[in-house]
């Protein structure tokens, strides 16, 4: 390869004798508490020299160091002498394109940006290795908890084939609100809000797709499954009303918004038998939504905006990593542990992170949610003779067995909710006879179809 001007600036910077600088991209919850942990903590002869943020006179604060130097031109950082830039913006533009250029300037990069690694993720590990540099990311799934690290060092001599667990904060809250108080999904969605847990518009978290970005990475690194985002599945959390928790509690479950990626049980080592197709043999099982979890399951456990991740493996087992998955102190943790691992290989001499030299290649799967279990079905009608005889027809015309029928009393006629659970059977079974269910003319509103995990 020919090279290049452009190229030979890219040789990683010496640290020795003066440290490793940092620049901060961002100062706002999350990094006004990175720097203030690499200021007040004199973190490993690492030094804050560069922050970037908008309205620069109305961000400075008086417990950085005067030598630290404010921008609002991201060409004073690329230009810069810092050796790692953090990427705590969020947003996908002009985030990717500033990341690639420090990539192409000659600096590493820590971001905790899910949605970029999300749809970026492969392509800037491949950019970074180009130009000698490295990218971290263990910030951007669950915040504080080490569950990337965890993926590409303590479990790489495993083989995963199913990760699952409850990635957004701000879902689990509003859930665990309406278990413990029994409010409306709206009342505890305002609380979230007033709380700081929950933004104005929380579109991203309660329909699934803050958890869906959070999942694609974890399955491209803890399954080495290429998957974009848009091919997981998700359903929103906005239907779960307070009479779901009732009807839970009598299957002895709670409602949680669970992510999961699992490959098909076909193509294991604890799987004998040949598949019978290539299909078969490639497909991953992958969505986001929320599901019944049985009162038993760690899930079921996690309260408020905690996260829990649960892999396993072929040879391991499962594995479990918890604790406080947002907020600006536990994500800076996250931050400041990749900009340390960064700078140790660099003072170390060596340019290639953990992703680089211990990740297989991606493979590439089909991806579905058409999964193998029992069902919840929530329905609300208006009261008639024959509902119940009608539902079973067509229950049984699509191969379903009923597994129970449960009903409150003492609920209005016009609005009458019960419960049917089903025996196990296929997602796409279910789905197919909802079709026919939900143009009935005494469904109030469509039936709430959640998986019992």
């Amino acid at each position: 390869m020919n090279s290049t001007s452009a190229q030979d600036s890219t040789a990683a910077p010496s640290t020795q004798g003066h440290g490793c600088k940092v620049a901060l991209l961002g100062f706002g919850t999350v990094g006004s508490s990175v720097a203030k942990i690499l200021c007040e903590h004199s973190v490993s002869d690492i030094r804050l020299t560069h922050i970037l943020n908008r309205n620069v006179a109305r961000k400075k604060v008086d417990w950085l160091p005067s030598s630290v130097q404010w921008t609002e031109n991201i060409d004073d950082i690329l230009s810069s002498d810092a050796d790692i830039v953090v990427e705590v913006m969020g947003g996908l533009q002009p985030t990717e394109d500033w990341i690639r250029r420090v990539l192409s300037s000659g600096k590493s990069v820590v971001t905790a940006n899910k949605q970029l690694i999300a749809r970026c993720g492969p392509e800037l590990i491949i950019l970074a290795a180009q130009r000698n540099q490295q990218i971290h990311y263990g910030a951007s799934v669950a915040g504080g908890v080490p569950v990337i690290s965890g993926l590409q060092s303590g479990l790489a001599g495993d083989e995963l084939f199913k990760i699952c667990g409850i990635l957004n904060g701000t879902c689990n809250y509003i859930l665990s609100q309406m278990e413990s108080k029994g409010v409306a999904f709206a009342d505890a969605l305002r609380e979230a809000q007033k709380l700081g847990f929950a933004e104005a518009d929380p579109t991203e978290d309660i329909d699934g797709l803050d958890a869906r970005a959070k999942l694609t990475i974890l399955t491209r690194v803890g399954l080495h499954c290429a998957v974009e985002p848009e091919t997981i599945a998700v359903q929103s959390i906005s239907r779960i009303e307070a009479i779901d928790f009732e009807y839970a509690g009598q299957l002895g479950c709670t409602i949680r918004q669970i992510s999961w990626a699992e490959i098909s049980s076909a193509g294991l080592k604890t799987q004998p038998q040949a598949p019978q197709t290539q299909a078969e043999r490639s497909s991953l099982l992958a969505a986001v939504g929320p599901a019944l979890v049985a009162l038993s399951s760690p899930l079921a456990r996690v309260e408020g905006s905690q996260n829990l991740v649960v892999t396993t493996g072929v040879y391991g087992g499962e594995t479990v990593f918890g604790g406080h998955g947002a907020g600006g102190h536990p994500t800076a943790v996250a931050v400041v542990s990749d900009i340390l691992a960064i700078a140790h290989s660099k003072q170390a001499g060596t340019s290639k992170s953990a992703q680089d030299l211990k990740a297989p290649a991606l493979n590439t799967h089909r991806v579905s949610a058409d999964y193998t279990a029992k069902h919840y079905l929530r329905f609300f009608v208006r009261d008639q003779p024959g509902i119940i005889a009608c539902l079973a027809t067509i229950l049984s015309s699509c191969a379903i067995n009923i597994d129970a029928v449960l009903q409150k009393p003492g609920c209005p006629k016009t609005r009458l909710p019960f419960l049917i659970t089903l025996e196990e059977c296929k997602a796409s079974l279910v789905e197919r006879a909802l079709r026919q269910v939900n143009v009935l003319e005494f469904m109030v509103e469509p039936c709430l179809h959640l998986p019992i995990l």
